[in-house]
């Protein structure tokens, strides 16, 4: 909403993960180097600990995206599995010839004969478990087991275990001592310290194409951090949140009200007290109105040039809101031209086909949530489809789903729900391909703009494991 406004091209602070929005500060830039040496060198096992919010998703996103074309990833995004299912996890995204009711022999004669061929080819392979301080201890286990796979010379298959600080407290039990024996290299994502929240803003508003003066000043970076206490994912919320309230004010200078307003409308920044509840939400919701008559003015349209003549002026001291009401009450309240007369609008034929298949088609992203249930159930487990992307943004959501429909066939778009860390999500899948190498060509030919989050391959079978994880189905 607020992106014209402050000259933005895309969105600031999107907590989504986006590699081109990587801060390389707070030595986050330095870990990366590391995590690509370590595992080019084949060092075995690798932990990188951080609280939650810190940056280890875009920092595992952006080491997938930067590693040698010679290393090819597998990405567990669920790591709740049991020690039976981790090697069937980790063989389905491989694509290997294994069915689910393959014994636990089978499945690791069948990893290991893929990963020796890899490693004949000069290739190597590296697993990244994401939330892995939620693997239980025996599956924990298996992963030390997956480490004794080598040559007499060179490991075949690199694990990077990405966790909270919980992890380290599983990894201390006794019971797993030779898996932390086996962790050759630990790094620890902390939080930003003031200086780098400030560098941070900065970086994040000229990435998505600010061009202007300095819109936080190092007093505001200040207030910012101590409430976000340094996680990168609050500092982005918050920072969202101050353009919004700016915005709302018509004005281009951010202020400390504003970092106040934020702070009362984000949910780990309460202790601010009740008393500026109201502010926020009309603040807020204020800025609802303004954009509408922003667009409104922008679209110039007929039937956008009342709402233009009706809309409140918005001045940098907002009049005081008697009472906070819901955003959508607040559209629905704004002032009405007084001399137009509301008219009875047609209705449509129940029989009128373009209505109906205007219905049927009035949100796809429900429609291609359906039809992926349906292609689930029914296709061959050894099929490969590529992962554009994961959010739980139901908007962001839509408007990627938007953009596809211009690149791609819609009916090769694939949708289903999940659960991340965050609570439940949706991932988008593109096309179906009989084989890895098929799959990797049909990557490289995406546009541009589908590669931007990043995409990776994901088998049927894996695709189901996930589901059936993460819902209870079998």
């Amino acid at each position: 909403m607020y992106y014209s406004f402050f000259g933005l091209t895309q969105p600031p602070f999107r907590i989504t993960p986006d590699s081109d929005f990587f801060f390389e500060g707070a030595n986050r830039g330095a870990v990366l180097e590391a995590l690509i040496y370590a595992i080019t060198q084949g060092e075995g096992i690798v932990k990188v600990v951080g609280e939650v919010g810190s940056g280890k998703t875009m920092l595992c996103r952006v080491l997938q995206a930067r590693l040698p074309k010679h290393v090819e990833s597998v990405y567990l995004g669920n790591p709740s599995v049991s020690a039976e299912e981790i090697l069937h996890a980790i063989a389905f995204e491989l694509g290997l010839p294994v069915t689910r009711e393959a014994s636990r022999l089978e499945v690791m004669h069948a990893l290991n004969e893929f990963l020796l061929g890899r490693h004949a080819e000069g290739r190597q392979v590296v697993v990244f478990v994401e939330e892995s301080q939620s693997m239980p201890i025996p599956t924990l286990e298996e992963i030390r087991l997956l480490s004794n796979l080598e040559t007499k010379q060179h490991k075949l298959l690199q694990i990077v275990l990405f966790g909270q600080p919980e992890l380290d407290v599983n990894l201390a039990r006794p019971e797993i001592r030779q898996l932390r024996d086996r962790i050759t290299h630990s790094f620890s994502l902390g939080p930003l310290r003031v200086e780098d929240v400030h560098k941070y803003l900065s970086f994040r508003l000229r990435a998505a194409g600010y061009r202007g003066p300095e819109l936080f000043t190092p007093e505001l970076a200040r207030q910012i951090a101590k409430l976000s206490d340094g996680l990168t994912r609050r500092v982005n919320i918050l920072a969202d949140k101050v353009l919004l309230a700016a915005f709302a004010d018509g004005t281009h200078t951010v202020r400390k009200k504003h970092v106040t307003a934020a702070a009362s409308d984000s949910e780990f920044a309460g202790s601010y007290g009740a008393r500026w509840r109201a502010v926020a939400i009309g603040v807020m919701a204020l800025a609802l109105v303004a954009g509408a008559a922003w667009w409104a003015f922008k679209s110039d349209t007929p039937a956008s040039r009342p709402v233009q003549q009706a809309q409140p002026s918005v001045t940098p001291t907002p009049a005081p809101i008697p009472a906070p009401a819901p955003a959508a009450q607040t559209l629905a309240s704004a002032p009405a031209e007084p001399t137009a007369t509301p008219q009875p609008q047609p209705t449509a034929s129940p029989q009128d086909p373009i209505d109906a298949r205007a219905d049927a088609l009035s949100d796809p992203l429900e429609t291609r949530l359906s039809a992926t249930e349906g292609w689930l159930k029914t296709a061959p487990g050894d099929i490969l489809s590529i992962q554009v992307l994961g959010s739980n943004d139901l908007t962001l959501l839509r408007a990627y789903l938007e953009k596809l429909r211009r690149s791609v066939e819609i009916d090769k778009v694939f949708v289903y729900r999940t659960q991340t860390n965050n609570g439940p999500s949706v991932t988008m899948l593109y096309g179906t391909f009989g084989s890895r190498a098929e799959a990797l060509q049909a990557l490289d030919a995406l546009p541009a703009e589908l590669r931007a989050n990043r995409p990776y391959i994901r088998t049927v079978e894996g695709v189901r494991l996930e589901i059936g994880l993460t819902t209870g189905r079998s």
